[in-house]
This record gives C-alpha cells, sequence and structure tokens, in this order.
C-alpha cells in the first residue's frame, strides 16, 4: 500500500506531462470499420471501466483484456477516444502496481482491486462491501439515467449531481466507503471522460442515447450516430468541466480517513483510517 498526499491525482506532474509528448495526440488511427465490437468470450477479463472495456470489446486493447502496458493503453486512448496521453498516463501507471503476473504489463481484471483506480460510490458498479465492484449493475446506473431530465443530454452540472446522490447513497449503505480527496478527484476524472469522449469535448454536453449505449453495452455507440471526438481531449478541455462537476457535486470528505492507493490484495486496510 502506498500513502499519497491528495495532491498525487490533483496536481499534473511535469515530468508526466513530458514523458507523454512520447504518445502525441492526432496522426494515425485505425477507422472503427477495423475495430468491430465483438462482446467478451468467456476467458476474456473485463474492468469495473466501461472505457476500458469498450476499447478492449471493439479490440483497441487486447480483447481478452490481457498483458496491456502502458504505450498500449496510450496508443487505444488516442485511437479510440481522442484521449491524449496526459490525461491518463499517471491512472495507466498506477494499475500497472496491480498486475499480478507481469513487471510491465496489467490485465483488466487486475484493475478490479478495490482502492487502486476502483472505488466506492461508482457510477454505474456497486461498491466492493456491497458486491460485484467490476459488472454494470442498472440499479446503481439509474441514478444517472434518470439525471437532467427534459434533456436529451447529460452534462457537468447533472455529472456533479449524479456524483453527490451516489456518495450519499455510498455512505448511507456502506460502512467502508473511502471517501478522500483522491477518490473524489477520480470520479470526478471519469465523469468528466465519459462526457467529453461520448459528447463535446469543449462544453461536456453529451448525448443520454449515446452514453446509455457506453455504459450499460459496453459498445462506442457508431451505429446510433456517434463518432471519435475531433478535438484531442487533454487536460486542457476536461479541466473547465472537472470544475463544474466539483463545484455542484457539493462533495465533502468522510473524516478520519487518509489517501491511498493500493497495490495488493493483501495490503492492511484497516492502517487507513476509520472503515
Amino acid at each position: 500500500m502506498v500513502f499519497i498526499s491528495s495532491l498525487f491525482f490533483v496536481l499534473p506532474a511535469l515530468a508526466l506531462v513530458k514523458q507523454a509528448s512520447a504518445f502525441p495526440g492526432g496522426g494515425d488511427h485505425h477507422s472503427h470499420d477495423d475495430h468491430k465490437f465483438i462482446a467478451p468470450g468467456p476467458d476474456d477479463v473485463r474492468s469495473p471501466c466501461p472505457g476500458l472495456n469498450s476499447l478492449a470489446n471493439h479490440g483497441y486493447l487486447p480483447r481478452d483484456g490481457k498483458n496491456i502496458t502502458i504505450p498500449i493503453m496510450m496508443k487505444a486512448g488516442n485511437d479510440g477516444f481522442n484521449v491524449q496521453a496526459e490525461v491518463i498516463l499517471l491512472a495507466a501507471r498506477v494499475s500497472l502496481l496491480t498486475s499480478t503476473y507481469a513487471w510491465d504489463a496489467f490485465s483488466l481484471e487486475d484493475v478490479r482491486l478495490h482502492g487502486n483506480i476502483e472505488h466506492d460510490a461508482s457510477v454505474s458498479r456497486m461498491d466492493e462491501a456491497l458486491g460485484s465492484n467490476w459488472e454494470f449493475s442498472e440499479e446503481i446506473y439509474s441514478v444517472l439515467a434518470n439525471s437532467n431530465p427534459g434533456s436529451d443530454n447529460y452534462n457537468a452540472s447533472s455529472a456533479g449531481a449524479v456524483q453527490h446522490e451516489r456518495l450519499q447513497q455510498s455512505l448511507r449503505d456502506n460502512n467502508h466507503t473511502q471517501n478522500t480527496l483522491s477518490e473524489m478527484t477520480i470520479r470526478t476524472r471519469e465523469s468528466s471522460l465519459y462526457l467529453s469522449v461520448m459528447g463535446n469535448a469543449t462544453t461536456g454536453e453529451a448525448p443520454k442515447k449515446f452514453v446509455d449505449v457506453f455504459f450499460r453495452e459496453e459498445r462506442l455507440p457508431i451505429e446510433e450516430g456517434w463518432e471519435r471526438s475531433s478535438v484531442p481531449i487533454t487536460g486542457t478541455t476536461i479541466g473547465p468541466i472537472q470544475d463544474i462537476i466539483f463545484a455542484t457535486s457539493n462533495w465533502v470528505t468522510s473524516e478520519g480517513q487518509c489517501a491511498w492507493v493500493r497495490t495488493s490484495p493483501h495490503d492492511d486496510l484497516s492502517i487507513v483510517g476509520p472503515r
């Protein structure tokens, strides 16, 4: 287990941004015709993240969900979503800590590990303490699905309201909810990404029909009219979206907890605060 400052997830590291330039945006990326949706088979593994799962289901990541290296993940994010390395490099590096079989690669099953990039109060998965933390839950997702009534789009304000409601549910039902600035920052980054990759990367408005397919089917909604963002999704584009989500979530930290990153199922969680 690695203890971290909350700033670990908040402040961009210059070293990471510099290294991210090794995976520049734009350039060649495969046609969607070469990446048809194929649902996972019995020997394939998937994660708590619909974005990673969608990339695997379309062959941008290995379809079996295994042997994912950082360069593979950077290329998949760019080719599939036009998400630039600076946005996901840190998450990829932290995910690598979960690997159960290699020093330079991980699987989508590995990142199910609670307390790494997986967290409580997901908008589409149950808390680990309450059930499956990686399989889609329609009951959990109903909060998002019913948000922003009267509009055909989800937006940053509705995403913040969803985060607030999901956290209140988690705190009510789960005596072990981990709720520090680190988890809040991860949740907010995830929300800004589903809005950006499924909708307008500048405004953060995303058609509900696209987002719903993305979460429920873990499929790129090409048949419904979705197209890969023409605007590179960077820290600059998602920053204002995250700010709105954070502000409208009315988030309050849980007292007595410290920020941490779990690197092994054997980590002693009793030392990180009340659970």
